[in-house]
């Protein structure tokens, strides 16, 4: 089991460095940032690798539709000689809110779509001619800079179809909000089809799992700050159905039977959810919950904060070995 973590900036970027040098003091394999409406994910990286020697920098994720594939293969080329080979490329389709809210651009078909810009940004990093596609097209092959060839880029995915992508040409795949029950029963299965589709095999396959974790001794505290955090996720389709794929479906028709009533739309996501999500209570129950989704076949699962908590205190409980 390869443990990792997840550091965002936050309203610091110095503590945020900071807690990723603790990460790596402490053993963790991996760290890994979301892309927000904040600090830019790809440059925050290019500082947590200037700042560390040795810890796996990732994206968890950056939206396909934030740049072209050749500006995504040209900055992911420049940080993996930066951080000496440490680069983990994750992308990720995003939603539409963000996608044509935020940028401009449409979703259109998501898992063709990501099928074209993966292997363009593959392509790219191996010093191949990028293939033609029906959405992005490009000549552009890197220069001056050295080829990626070894670089792994994870596709984040929820669905069947993109689980089967991500099996089929990715070298991982990032989750967020996937229970271990939905990890052994969806997850694997569908990866596991995707790599026999390439001819492949599960070996070597890296499955990166958030685990939403907090060290306390006040769990109903840190459930309650999660409830607050994951009311917009139950408003997302792509999460809405893969929540009710997980076997929560009531959670979801409470959730929309609250129509805007925010405390009813908490009180929705039931402590069932909760307990099979999070890794929470004493340094035991945190490693505990990391190891249900180890067990439930996540080679990589990542502690993730919970808002509120005490995020330094859950790594050093979660620390590998």
């Amino acid at each position: 089991m390869a443990t990792g973590c997840f550091i965002s900036t936050g309203r610091s970027l110095e503590e945020a460095v900071e807690r990723v040098k603790l990460a790596e003091s402490l053993g963790y394999e991996a760290v890994y940032t979301t892309h927000v409406a904040g600090r830019e994910s790809l440059t925050v990286l290019t500082v947590y690798a200037l700042a560390t020697s040795r810890i796996r920098v990732g994206t968890g994720v950056v939206p396909i539709y934030t740049r072209t594939p050749a500006t995504m293969a040209q900055t992911a080329a420049t940080i993996d000689e930066i951080s000496h080979g440490r680069l983990t490329l994750g992308l990720g389709v995003s939603h539409r809110p963000v996608v044509e809210g935020w940028h401009g651009q449409t979703i259109d078909r998501p898992v063709a779509e990501m099928r074209e810009y993966a292997s363009i940004v593959r392509a790219i990093l191996h010093g191949e001619p990028p293939p033609s596609g029906e959405k992005w097209r490009t000549g552009f092959q890197l220069l001056g800079v050295p080829q990626c060839p070894e670089l792994p880029v994870y596709i984040a995915a929820l669905s069947p179809a993109m689980l089967r992508l991500a099996g089929e040409i990715a070298d991982g795949v990032v989750l967020w909000l996937c229970t271990p029950r939905y990890i052994a029963d969806v997850v694997i299965p569908e990866v596991s089809e995707g790599r026999r589709r390439a001819g492949r095999t599960l070996e070597g396959f890296d499955v990166v799992a958030a685990v939403p974790a907090a060290a306390t001794e006040e769990r109903d505290a840190a459930w309650a700050a999660m409830r607050k955090d994951l009311i917009p996720y139950f408003g997302l389709p792509f999460y809405r159905a893969m929540i009710e794929r997980t076997g929560f479906g009531a959670d979801i028709a409470a959730y929309d039977a609250a129509a805007g009533d925010l405390e009813a739309m908490q009180a929705a996501i039931s402590d069932g959810f909760l307990e099979e999500l999070t890794a929470v209570g004493s340094e035991a129950d945190v490693r505990a919950g990391i190891a249900r989704y180890s067990a439930a076949g996540a080679p990589s699962p990542c502690v993730g904060p919970i808002p509120r908590t005490d995020f330094e205190r859950t790594l050093r409980a979660a620390a590998p070995g």
